[in-house]
C-alpha cells in the first residue's frame, strides 16, 4: 500500500533546507599559524628499526616548542600513524596547534613524537609486509615497551622528557586509538592521559572486551578523551558507534575521569582534527 502525502506536506518537503552534511567541520583559529606565535621545530623523518618488533622498521618525526629548555625535563605526547598527525595540512595538524595552545599556556611545554607503524621491508619491492594490526590491535603491554624500551630513550637523547606518567599522554586514531588505550591501560606508570579518535574497540584482535575489562577492574589512574561519530563503521568487527558508547559507560561506571564528544561523522580524522585544541586543553588541564 503506497503512503499518499498531501499536496502542502510535498512542497514543504520540496523546499525544505537540507540537513547538515555529515563531517561537515571547520577548523578554528588555534589550527591555524597565528601572528606573533613562535613555531617549534619538527626534526624527521628518522628510520627507527625495532628489537621489540624484530624485523620491522619505521619512521619517526619529533617535535620540540619554541618554550622548551634543556634545564627542564618537557611533557611528552605520542601519536600513532604519526605521519597523518605531524602534516600541517591533515586533519590534524599536531605541530601548528600545540605552537598556539603551548604559546598560551593552555597546555604545559610538550615534545610531540609521531611514529608510524612498522614494516618488515621485502627486497626489490616498493612495499613491505605491514606490522600495523598487529601493533595498534593486540592487547598486551607489547606496544608500551616499544616506546618504554626503544623510542622515547632514542628522543631522549636529544631532548629531556619527563619521566613520569603525569607528563605523559598517548594519542591514535582508529587502531591507533585501541593502541593509545592499551598503552595507558597496561602501563598507567608511563601514560597517563589517553586521546582516541574514532577509536577500534572491536573484534578485530579480542579488543570488544575492555568495556568489560574495565567494570570488573580497579580503577586505573588514567585520563580518557574519546571522539567517535555516528556514521562510524558498521562490519564484521562490530560497530564502532556502539562500542564506543560501551567503553563510556564503562568509564562512567568506574567513575574514570573521561569526556565523550560524539559527532555525526564518520570513520575519519575531521572531527576529532577540528575539536583537536579543545580535546588538548581537557587532557592537559
Amino acid at each position: 500500500m503506497r503512503l499518499l502525502l498531501p499536496a502542502a506536506i510535498l512542497v514543504v518537503a520540496l523546499f525544505a533546507a537540507p540537513a547538515p552534511a555529515a563531517d561537515d567541520y571547520t577548523h578554528g583559529p588555534d589550527s591555524e599559524r597565528q601572528p606573533g606565535v613562535p613555531a617549534g621545530k619538527v626534526t624527521g623523518p628518522t628510520k627507527w628499526k625495532s628489537e621489540v618488533y624484530a624485523g620491522t622498521e619505521r619512521d619517526y618525526w619529533v617535535y620540540v616548542p619554541a618554550q622548551y629548555r634543556a634545564d627542564e625535563p618537557a611533557c611528552v605526547m605520542v601519536f600513532q600513524d604519526g605521519g597523518g598527525f605531524v602534516s600541517e595540512k591533515g586533519p590534524f595538524r599536531v605541530p601548528v596547534v600545540f605552537d598556539n595552545l603551548i604559546h598560551r599556556k593552555e597546555m604545559p611545554v610538550t615534545v610531540a613524537v609521531f611514529v608510524n607503524p612498522g614494516v618488515f621491508p621485502a627486497e626489490g619491492k616498493k612495499e613491505g609486509r605491514k606490522n600495523r594490526s598487529f601493533e595498534y590491535d593486540t592487547l598486551s603491554n607489547q606496544y608500551a615497551g616499544f616506546l618504554e624500551k626503544e623510542l622515547l630513550p632514542e628522543v631522549g637523547k636529544t631532548v629531556k622528557l619527563r619521566p613520569d606518567a603525569a607528563g605523559r599522554a598517548i594519542c591514535g586514531s582508529s587502531s591507533g586509538g585501541i593502541c593509545a588505550f592499551t598503552a595507558a591501560w597496561e602501563r598507567p606508570d608511563l601514560f597517563s592521559k589517553v586521546l582516541s579518535s574514532v577509536g577500534s574497540f572491536t573484534n578485530i584482535r579480542g579488543g570488544d572486551v575492555y568495556p568489560g575489562l574495565i567494570r570488573k577492574t580497579e580503577r586505573k589512574p588514567i585520563r580518557v578523551l574519546l571522539q567517535d561519530g555516528s556514521g562510524d563503521l558498521d562490519n564484521a568487527h562490530g560497530h564502532w558507534p556502539l562500542a564506543n558508547q560501551s567503553m563510556v559507560a564503562a568509564l562512567r561506571f568506574m567513575s574514570y575521569d573521561y569526556r565523550f564528544v560524539y559527532g555525526d561523522g564518520a570513520h575519519n580524522g575531521r572531527h576529532a582534527g577540528v575539536i583537536l585544541p579543545d580535546s588538548l586543553k581537557w587532557l592537559w588541564r
